[in-house]
């Protein structure tokens, strides 16, 4: 966007603060954002969690990484670039519904550790919850239900991440949930257990 444009643009504040939602819905909101290998469970985990919230009567949505591709980001590919512009619009996206008083889920392999800090860096301190998902690359090959690593292997799809392309592990992330030997159940509960611990809910 040119400086013109932006000089011309203006923040809006709101009448109603993100506090003043949070109060309504009766607990705090955050960023839950699931990282890992393309199998490795993100979005999986992501559903089940929120799943739970929303049994506990909790504000909650989940972002998932194909989901917003159909939609939002539908005009991004997978090269350098667009897999940036692509986590940088789920964190803003992630951001207002923080905003929105709810606990927002985003299940990206969101493989680069720069643009992870970024989504970071758009909420408050204690509101980013990054969720490493690890599991072994031979794992998440052998669950492979779309078929996307056969297709990587055989080069049919270029720029694939673990294949292709890096995955850079997370530096410092809240929680690392083994998935390959935690049940979903149990992965639930280790979230949900940190949320508890951190008053969120």
């Amino acid at each position: 966007m040119s400086r013109e444009l932006t000089a011309n643009i203006v923040w809006h504040a709101a009448t109603v603060n993100k506090e003043e939602r949070q109060k309504r819905a009766g607990h705090k909101s955050c960023v839950i954002w699931f990282t890992g290998l393309s199998g490795a469970g993100k979005s999986t985990l992501a559903n089940a969690v929120e799943y739970e919230l929303h049994q506990r009567g909790l504000a909650s949505y989940v972002l998932d990484g194909d989901n917003i591709r159909h939609g939002l980001n539908r005009g991004l590919g997978f090269g350098a670039e667009d897999r940036k512009e692509n986590i940088r619009r789920i964190g803003e996206v992630a951001k207002l519904f923080v905003d929105a008083g709810v606990i927002t889920l985003t299940a990206f392999i969101s493989p680069f550790q720069e643009d992870r800090d970024l989504a970071r860096s758009l909420v408050e301190d204690g509101e980013f919850v990054e969720v490493y998902v690890k599991c072994p690359l031979e794992e998440c090959e052998r669950r492979d239900v779309k078929g996307l690593y056969q297709k990587a292997r055989a080069g049919e799809i270029g720029q694939f991440t673990g294949i292709s392309s890096p995955y850079e592990e997370p530096a410092s992330p809240e929680l690392v949930i083994e998935s390959g030997e935690l049940s979903v159940e149990e992965s639930v509960q280790v979230v949900i257990d940190y949320l508890r611990q951190k008053g969120i809910i």
